[in-house]
């Protein structure tokens, strides 16, 4: 069982963090949402940081996420993993965000997928904004062709933009990184203003308050509510 102390005491924590940030930025609370990244840890300690108040979830692995999906489907969840074609159509299904289209193929399936009775489901494409070869993700210069191509399918909902930058410590480069990523959504913004592109999902427990003072509007933050270890 989760110690459920410590995950308060953990999560009255990352929302203090992300106040702090923004008042620092001069962001209103209200405009970063927080997202708990829940993959690896049980359902237990799903409930027990819902009871908070923590509505958004995000998942990495797909088969582990569905089970937590069938407990608590009045939670809204999120699929922020690399995405195997044989996956989308229970992702498409199942999942009311999507972060990690990397492909043109993905998105085209997620469309093709997602069915009818339900809405849109809400997108972002995954930006490689340190251009490293170990991971996936548009290079910047694609973005613009890919957003085009993107908006223009049915059933889904473009809304920005996600990236998970080179780790470091360093603060500048944090600030270097997510900077590049804002002046890239306010890009196809302006490329595509009838399209509802709020949404740049990037931060994580060791670099948010970097991320916020750049304009992330979603920070997903997994081991500093969660642990760093599965719960036994």
């Amino acid at each position: 069982m989760p110690d459920v102390e410590q995950l308060s005491q953990n999560f009255e924590n990352v929302q203090r963090r992300i106040m702090q940030a923004c008042e620092k930025a001069n962001r209103p609370v209200e405009s970063v949402q927080l997202l708990a990244v829940s993959k690896t840890k049980p359902i237990d300690a799903v409930n027990a940081i819902a009871k908070l108040g923590q509505t958004d979830f995000g998942e990495n692995y797909l088969q582990e996420s569905l089970q937590k999906i069938t407990e608590r489907p009045d939670l809204t969840w999120h699929f922020i993993g690399p995405i195997q074609s044989n996956k989308t159509k229970s992702i498409a299904e199942n999942f009311a965000w999507v972060h990690s289209i990397d492909r043109l193929k993905i998105a085209e399936r997620l469309s093709r997928q997602r069915p009818k009775e339900l809405p849109p489901l809400h997108v972002l494409l995954e930006v490689n904004i340190d251009n490293e070869a170990s991971k996936s993700g548009f290079h910047p210069d694609e973005a613009q062709d890919i957003c085009e191509k993107v908006l223009a399918l049915p059933n889904l909902e473009l809304r920005g933009l996600m990236a998970i930058p080179q780790a470091t410590d360093n603060v500048e480069k944090q600030h270097h990184a997510f900077a590049q990523m804002h002046q890239l959504l306010e890009h196809l913004q302006k490329k595509f203003p009838n399209a509802q592109l709020d949404t740049l999902s990037m931060g994580m427990s060791g670099d948010l308050e970097a991320a916020i003072a750049e304009g992330a509007t979603i920070v997903r933050i997994g081991t500093d509510i969660f642990g760093a270890r599965n719960y036994s």
